[in-house]
C-alpha cells in the first residue's frame, strides 16, 4: 500500500491557487495555456536544453535553450542568455526580419535589405537616380567651400590628433619614459540617499576630490601589442587545365634541351667552348624584347601635331594666297580705273585739239608716228615668222646703193633659172679689193671699211624721217661729240693725232723678227738725247 507525501503532510493553513505560482513567474507564462489544455488532442512542443550528459557538441544560440536558467560554464563559446550582455548592433544583426522603410513619397524602400551587414554610414547606390548627373546648384550649402575659421580649426584638430598617435607610438617603443601629465582635479558634490544621523556621520552632503593615480614610468608594458597574429589561409589555387597527351615534335624537343652551363670568367679545364654554345648558355636568347606601349602613344601623338601642323600652315597659306589675290585684284582694279581716267582724258585732249584744228606740222608728225609704228609692227611680225629675213632687210637698209647695185639686190624680179652678170662691172677692181682676191693675202683692214661720208650717213646719223623740232638737239649734240676718246690721256700719246668721226681704225703692225726696227729705234733716241745734251753745255759754255 502506497503512501502519498500529501498524506503525511498536514493540510496548508493558507490554501491557495493552484496556478498562483505559475502566474508570479514569468517562466511558466508560456506554459499556462499547455498545462490548463492537457486534456486536449493537440501536443505542445516546449524547446528545453538537453539534460547533463547528453550536452556534447551542442551550442545554445537562442534564447529557448537557456530554459529557465543562465549560462552554461561547461560549453567554452560566447552565451548571452535572454540577450544579456549583447550590443545593439549585435542584436540587432542578428535579426533576419527588417521593419518596412517607405520614402518620402510614401513608397516601399525594397533598397532596405541592400544594407543589412554594412555600417550606418556606409553610401549605398541602389536606386536608378544614383546612375544619373544630377545638377548641382552652386547656392546648396553642402557644395560650399568652408570658411577660414573652420578650416584652421580642423586642421588643428587633425594635427594634435596625429601628434596623439605619434606620440604614443613613439613613448610606447622607448625603455624609459616620461611620468604622463596626470588630469585635472576634479570635485563632486555627493549626497546620499539615505538621510538621517545614523547614516554617513550625520551629513546630508559631501565633496569628493576626484585625483588620478599617479602610473609608474617604469612599469613594463602590461599588454602585449606586437602579438603576431598568424594569416588566414590564403585562396585554393585555380585549376590547372592540362591539355591531352600528344607525341612531342623535333622543335619541342629541341627547345627542352637546357644548354650546359658555361662560364665566361674560367676555363680551368682548357676546353674548346664553341661561340655558338658560349651565346646559348647566356640565355639571351630566351629573353622576350618588351616595347612600352608609350612609344606607341608618342608615335601617335607625334602623327596628329604634324597633321595638326600641316593643316595649320596650309590654313595659314591659302589665308595667305587670299590675301595676295585680293591685293591683286585690288591693285588691277586701281590700274584699269588709271587706264580709264587717261583714255578718257586723252580722248577730252583730242576732241579739244579737233576743235581749235590742228596744224599741218602736227598732222605730219603724227602721220610720221603711225608710220614708225607700222614699221615697228611689220618688223615685230617678221622676227616671229621668219628672223633670217629680218637680218636680211637690215642688212639691206645699212647697205650703199652703189653696193646694192653692184650685188643686184634692188631688183626685185624674180630671175630665171641662167645667170645674169653685170658686164659694166668687169672692169673694175672693187670686188677685188673688197676682199675677192688670193685667199693667202691678208689684206682685211688695209683700208677702211667704208667712205666717211657714208658711214657718218647711216651708222652716227639718226634717219632723215625724224622730227627735227623733236630731235633738233640730239642731232646737233651727236655731229659734235667727240668719240673715241678717253676721259684720261695715256702717256706717250700727247702728240698722236684725234680722231672726231668714224670707227676705229686699226694700223697693221710690220714684222720685227728679231727686234732689229726696236734697236734701231732706241739708238736714234739716245743720239737725239746726246745731241740735245751738248747743244745744252755749248750753251752754258757761251753764258760763262
Amino acid at each position: 500500500m502506497s503512501i502519498k507525501l500529501s498524506e503525511l503532510l498536514p493540510p496548508p493553513s493558507a490554501p491557495t491557487d493552484e496556478w498562483s505560482s505559475i502566474r508570479r513567474d514569468p517562466w511558466f507564462r508560456g506554459k499556462e495555456d499547455a498545462l490548463t489544455s492537457g486534456s486536449s488532442s493537440t501536443a505542445v512542443v516546449i524547446k528545453e536544453p538537453p539534460p547533463y550528459g547528453k550536452r556534447k557538441g551542442w551550442i545554445p544560440r537562442s534564447p529557448e535553450d537557456f530554459g529557465d536558467g543562465g549560462a552554461f560554464p561547461e560549453i567554452p563559446v560566447a552565451q548571452f542568455p535572454l540577450g544579456m550582455g549583447m550590443d545593439a548592433q549585435r542584436r540587432t544583426g542578428s535579426e533576419k526580419t527588417i521593419a518596412l522603410q517607405y520614402d518620402a513619397e510614401g513608397k516601399l524602400r525594397h533598397d532596405a535589405i541592400a544594407r543589412i551587414g554594412h555600417a550606418k554610414d556606409k553610401i549605398i547606390y541602389s536606386r536608378l537616380s544614383d546612375m544619373k548627373s544630377k545638377v548641382i546648384d552652386e547656392e546648396d550649402e553642402s557644395f560650399q567651400r568652408p570658411d577660414e575659421e573652420t578650416i584652421a580649426e580642423r586642421t588643428e584638430s587633425t594635427r594634435l590628433a596625429l601628434e596623439k598617435i605619434t606620440a604614443s607610438k613613439v613613448a610606447s617603443a622607448l625603455p624609459v619614459r616620461h611620468a604622463e601629465k596626470q588630469a585635472p582635479v576634479q570635485y563632486i558634490r555627493y549626497t546620499p540617499s539615505q538621510q538621517g544621523g545614523g547614516h554617513n556621520s550625520g551629513a546630508q552632503q559631501r565633496i569628493i576630490r576626484m585625483v588620478e593615480e599617479q602610473k609608474d614610468p617604469m612599469e613594463p608594458p602590461k599588454f602585449r601589442i606586437n602579438q603576431k597574429i598568424p594569416r588566414a589561409p590564403p585562396s585554393p589555387p585555380a585549376p590547372v587545365m592540362h591539355s591531352p597527351t600528344r607525341k612531342t615534335t623535333v622543335k619541342e624537343q629541341a627547345d627542352w634541351k637546357i644548354p650546359p652551363c658555361i662560364s665566361n670568367w674560367k676555363n680551368p679545364k682548357g676546353y674548346t667552348v664553341a661561340l655558338d654554345k658560349r651565346l646559348a648558355a647566356d640565355g639571351r636568347g630566351l629573353q622576350q624584347v618588351h616595347i612600352n606601349e608609350n612609344f606607341a602613344k608618342l608615335a601617335e601623338s607625334l602623327y596628329l601635331a604634324d597633321r595638326t601642323a600641316r593643316e595649320a600652315v596650309e590654313t595659314r597659306a591659302q589665308m595667305e594666297r587670299r590675301v595676295a589675290q585680293n591685293k591683286k585684284a585690288e591693285q588691277e582694279e586701281k590700274m584699269r580705273l588709271m587706264a580709264q581716267k587717261a583714255r578718257q582724258e586723252r580722248i577730252q585732249m583730242k576732241k579739244v585739239h579737233e576743235g581749235e584744228g590742228a596744224s599741218e606740222e602736227a598732222r605730219e608728225r603724227e602721220q610720221i608716228r603711225r608710220d614708225r609704228l607700222d614699221e615697228h609692227r611689220r618688223e615685230r611680225n617678221i622676227a616671229r615668222n621668219n628672223p633670217d629675213k629680218l637680218e636680211r632687210l637690215k642688212r639691206g637698209k645699212e647697205r650703199d646703193i652703189s653696193e646694192k647695185i653692184a650685188l643686184g639686190l634692188p631688183d626685185s624680179r624674180a630671175r630665171n633659172g641662167d645667170t645674169q652678170f653685170d658686164q659694166r662691172l668687169f672692169d673694175q677692181t672693187k670686188g677685188l679689193d673688197s676682199g675677192g682676191i688670193d685667199d693667202e693675202t691678208y689684206s682685211a683692214y688695209d683700208k677702211p671699211w667704208r667712205a666717211q661720208d657714208n658711214i657718218q650717213q647711216h651708222i652716227y646719223r639718226p634717219s632723215k624721217n625724224l622730227d627735227k623740232d623733236l630731235y633738233g638737239d640730239d642731232l646737233d649734240r651727236i655731229i659734235s661729240t667727240n668719240r673715241f676718246v678717253p676721259d684720261k690721256g695715256f702717256s706717250g700719246t700727247e702728240g698722236g693725232a684725234t680722231r672726231t668721226a668714224g670707227p676705229v681704225q686699226f694700223e697693221k703692225d710690220e714684222e720685227d723678227i728679231f727686234g732689229l726696227g726696236q734697236l734701231l729705234q732706241s739708238a736714234k733716241e739716245v743720239k737725239k738725247r746726246g745731241a740735245e745734251g751738248g747743244d745744252e753745255a755749248s750753251s752754258s759754255k757761251k753764258r760763262r
